[in-house]
């Protein structure tokens, strides 16, 4: 089996990384930021081609606000950065998630980070951003609903299909591998609609602790499933690409 066409990760952990080392949260947010560039890097080498990096859910924003305020700094100087270096190894930078709730400073720096890469024909780099999934999916509905009632859209022709390109996601495929580090075993609110067969690797690895040799087990480890959709696959049988 060949690489995943699309790999999302929920990169956890750096709280309690930092904490063990008797540092604040803060530090450990730090050094994850700086674990996510080399994962980027190493998952453009390797030629896969969406890559959907979970860095700030809806929950976040109830986190205590000096953390908070830190995450959009170290987002912005992140964007400010790295947007040549992302140009240079032809990575497209685009964001799902309520980004209307970022501040204007950061959504000015993704504006520019995703115009400059725009024209990229590499590497797919997604941020979740103020990302919820269950939010992403009642916005889809509402979005399906109006249709309804203005009478362009008859109620018996939405489908999976329609749906699916009402999140926030599209035109990005179904997620066929999502990595969870830190030791938890959940979602969290993330790609619930796109992760109906998606492959997990979960690993007690710390997000700051999370090194090209994990990313290699995990992609190891999906190389040697089968997936087969809930069908039985045939020795003259090929199973259907289950994206959208």
């Amino acid at each position: 089996m060949s690489l995943p066409k699309h790999l999302a990760i929920i990169m956890d952990g750096n709280g309690r990384w930092a904490k063990v080392r008797g540092k604040p949260r803060t530090y450990g947010h730090v050094k994850g930021t700086r674990v996510a560039k080399q994962i980027i890097t190493e998952c453009s080498r390797l030629g896969i081609q969406w890559l959907t990096l979970y860095a700030f859910s809806t929950e976040n924003w109830y986190r205590p606000q000096g953390e908070v305020s830190l995450l959009m700094r170290i987002l912005k100087r992140y964007l400010r950065k790295e947007t040549e270096n992302l140009l240079k190894e032809n990575i497209r930078v685009t964001v799902v998630g309520e980004t209307s709730r970022l501040p204007k400073d950061v959504r000015e720096a993704l504006e520019k980070t995703i115009q400059a890469t725009s024209r990229c024909t590499g590497l797919n780099l997604v941020f979740a951003l103020s990302y919820g999934s269950r939010q992403e999916i009642a916005s889809a509905v509402r979005a399906l609903a109006a249709e309804v009632a203005a009478g362009n859209l008859p109620a018996e022709k939405i489908d999976e299909a329609l749906l699916s390109e009402k999140l926030w996601t599209h035109p990005a495929p179904d997620p066929d591998l999502i990595i969870r580090t830190s030791g938890e075993s959940r979602l969290s609110n993330f790609l619930l609609w796109q992760a109906a067969y998606s492959e997990f690797w979960f690993t007690d690895v710390l997000w700051p602790d999370f090194n090209q040799k994990n990313l290699h087990d995990a992609l190891g480890s999906y190389q040697q499933r089968q997936r087969r959709f809930g069908r039985v696959e045939t020795s003259n049988e090929k199973l259907p690409d289950q994206t959208h």
